[in-house]
């Protein structure tokens, strides 16, 4: 079992583990996915997977998956994309030819539940040269409703590119870095499509929705309107674009695991000139769709040089 080295680069594609511990299991159950290594063929259901998108809502996933099936000719009329864990309410999964669709949730410790055990198994289905990306909403700082932010680091609420978990008791910090090269492709893509703007920044991700991320419409607030417009204006010269819950785990730990990651989310408001969602429901529905566009574009592209080559 190829084991990660947190302070050494990986030589190559394979899925890293960081677990002795998993050689001397008889089984692995993956219980949030309602999947196992032993009730299940992994490497026949998941080994030929070379993109798997991840986002919050299962109903997003799923309206990706009938997106990205059409996109590739994988698509026929009225077909039903079954979801993998339906045994479970906690995760949904859809699956069509080599792209995986898994919804995450909302916030730090679900995303981090669910990565554990979509890192196994895609160790347990021998799945190498895999790409992953989250596509997602979030609040933007300076830019219009609609801009597509393109992550170029992940940092914390004091703008460092970290993320901090205690283990045993005690603070472990880890790298938030992304793949500089796949998001430029990325950024790329958004301008081939031309049909929206597309940036690259930082993105802030934070513990809480409210005042982690300094609204003044939470059932607290201890701060001023003034407070608020200072500690965003600093966010943005620390190169900060758009702000959301998720981007700093999903980063470390698929840079622990050899897994080439990048986040693709939406701005649905400019947080410096307000904090509730005014937008109306249809134009809401359409700022989503722009991160599943230019994702879909970028797969498209990627495995049409693939059949190429």
């Amino acid at each position: 079992m190829p084991l990660g080295d947190e302070k050494n680069g990986a030589c190559d594609r394979s899925i890293y583990v960081n677990n002795p511990h998993l050689d001397s299991m008889k089984d692995d159950i993956l219980y949030h996915f309602n999947l196992g290594k032993s009730t299940h063929d992994l490497p026949a259901m998941f080994g030929d997977v070379k993109f798997v998108c991840v986002g919050g809502s299962p109903w997003r996933m799923k309206s990706f998956t009938e997106y990205i099936a059409k996109e590739l000719g994988l698509s026929e009329p009225n077909a039903e994309f079954p979801n993998i864990c339906e045994g479970t309410d906690r995760y949904a999964m859809y699956k069509v030819g080599p792209v995986l669709s898994v919804s995450h949730g909302m916030g730090i410790p679900s995303i981090s539940i669910m990565l554990h055990e979509l890192i196994k198994l895609l160790y347990h289905a021998h799945c190498t040269d895999v790409t992953v990306l989250r596509i997602g909403t979030s609040g933007g700082i300076g830019l219009k409703p609609g801009t597509v932010v393109v992550t170029k680091q992940s940092v914390d609420s004091v703008f460092q590119p970290r993320f901090e978990q205690i283990i045993l008791g005690k603070p472990v910090v880890r790298s938030t870095e992304l793949d500089a090269e796949l998001a430029e492709e990325l950024f790329q893509c958004g301008k081939d499509l031309a049909e929206f703007e597309t940036v690259i920044g930082n993105t802030m991700c934070t513990l809480d929705f409210y005042e982690g991320q300094a609204r003044l419409d939470g059932a607290f607030c201890s701060y001023s309107e003034e407070d608020k417009q200072s500690y965003l204006s600093e966010a943005y010269a620390a190169g900060v674009r758009n702000i959301e819950m998720e981007s700093s785990v999903f980063a470390a730990m698929c840079k622990l695991s050899n897994l080439q990651a990048a986040v693709v989310c939406v701005t649905l408001l400019d947080r410096l000139k307000g904090d509730q969602l005014t937008s109306s429901h249809d134009i809401l529905n359409n700022y989503q769709q722009r991160p599943q566009v230019l994702v879909g574009h970028y797969i498209k592209k990627k495995l049409n040089a693939y059949k190429k080559s």
